[in-house]
């Protein structure tokens, strides 16, 4: 199949995050088995998703991890054209949920496979695809350590998130919290005869903002994201049960996008500290079941520019590129590099296009990727 077919395939199967993508990767095993190529799968709890990892050339190492995740965002709600799950060509662009974040990537090296095995490789490629990415990256974690277990150590891995095919070497940290408050609840003709949950969420999402102020001012600072330095943000918010009763629960659900690693657990202490000391005893005195909880959700560490990365000089030395950029988004790639496999993300499509109704990828953008693909498979050819 061209880049395109295998696109038009593999976003024909709805695997946004809260669906089953095993149908994908049954898929995708059964090409790759065609070749004579065997995937190892493996199975989250429910049966309904599954990693996969494949060793196309020899089973040695020093090999290339070509990286991508299989789920996709929601589309609900979204005014699409055209069906977001079939692909539709209009001009050079091919449009379809997916196509740019991050099916485009994937289907140009399940394209690339036959081709692959042409050549004489002396490192091998490795597919490595994960699941739940765009909910926390949830499922990098034990496909990562399931790859060091029973693979050869990789040379590096290319992450194939949507960079316009420009060679990203850092990209910044997420950590997702989600917290809860347990007021008191009571008629509302007397708010000072309950803890309203609602209030207090609201001091508790005043010190984030606060703590915000202090990141952007004084906190680590690098120039190439934007914005440059960590941000806090409040993404959702519920509570309360009627106009006329003080709220007895409210939770929220925020994030810290850090540039440095220990960013997030320092807000997060602090604010564990602030709700501990300033929030919660006021609270307790009068009403000891109420209280604050903050849960962890997901924490995924920032990619950083390190100048000993080998695949960063070799990947734009491959392309032509002068420099490397920078992704503002969180990926996959810094976890890869917290295991001790240097990273970098390059992918076909741009970021403004993902997670839009009419999400696309440009066939030119395809091609380009093709040759960076073959590139290094040329320099995988070579003697290790």
């Amino acid at each position: 199949m061209t880049s395109e077919e295998m696109l038009a395939c593999l976003v024909a199967f709805d695997t946004v995050s809260d669906r089953p993508n095993r149908a994908m990767m049954d898929f995708i095993a059964d090409y790759l088995d065609g070749f004579g190529i065997k995937a190892a799968l493996a199975v989250d709890p429910s049966g309904t998703k599954a990693d996969l990892i494949a060793t196309i050339g020899p089973a040695k190492e020093g090999g290339i991890i070509l990286s991508g995740h299989t789920d996709v965002v929601p589309v609900a709600g979204q005014a699409w054209t055209s069906n977001p799950f079939s692909l539709v060509a209009r001009d050079d662009r091919l449009y379809g949920r997916g196509a740019a974040d991050m099916k485009g990537f994937i289907a140009v090296a399940l394209a690339l496979v036959p081709e692959f095995l042409t050549r004489p490789l002396a490192r091998p490629f490795h597919l490595v695809l994960s699941y739940d990415e765009e909910v926390g990256c949830l499922g990098a974690p034990a496909l990562i350590a399931r790859y060091i277990r029973d693979f050869p150590r990789a040379f590096a891995a290319v992450v194939g998130e949507p960079t316009g095919m420009r060679i990203a070497n850092a990209h910044k940290g997420v950590a997702v919290y989600r917290t809860h408050v347990s007021g008191k609840p009571g008629h509302s003709s007397n708010p000072a005869a309950g803890v309203n949950a609602i209030s207090v969420a609201a001091e508790c999402i005043k010190f984030l903002m606060d703590e915000a102020e202090t990141l952007k001012k004084t906190g680590r600072s690098d120039r190439r994201f934007d914005p440059p330095h960590a941000t806090v943000s409040i993404g959702t918010i519920e509570g309360g049960a009627a106009m006329n009763i003080i709220a007895g629960e409210c939770g929220f659900v925020w994030d810290c996008r850090s540039v440095a690693a220990s960013e997030a657990a320092e807000l997060e202490a602090r604010f564990d500290d602030h709700c501990a000391l300033e929030l919660v005893p006021a609270m307790k005195e009068r009403f000891p079941e109420t209280g604050i909880v903050t849960h962890r959700h997901c924490v995924v560490p920032p990619l950083t520019a390190d100048p000993a990365n080998p695949l960063d000089a070799l990947a734009r030395r491959l392309t032509g590129q002068n420099e490397a950029v920078v992704s503002s988004f969180a990926a996959e790639a810094g976890m890869f590099q917290q295991a001790g496999i240097p990273a970098i993300l390059c992918g076909p499509g741009e970021i403004a296009q993902a997670h839009q109704p009419d999400e696309f990828v440009t066939r030119d953008q395809l091609e380009i990727c093709a040759r960076f693909l073959r590139a290094l498979g040329g320099w995988a050819a070579q003697p290790a």
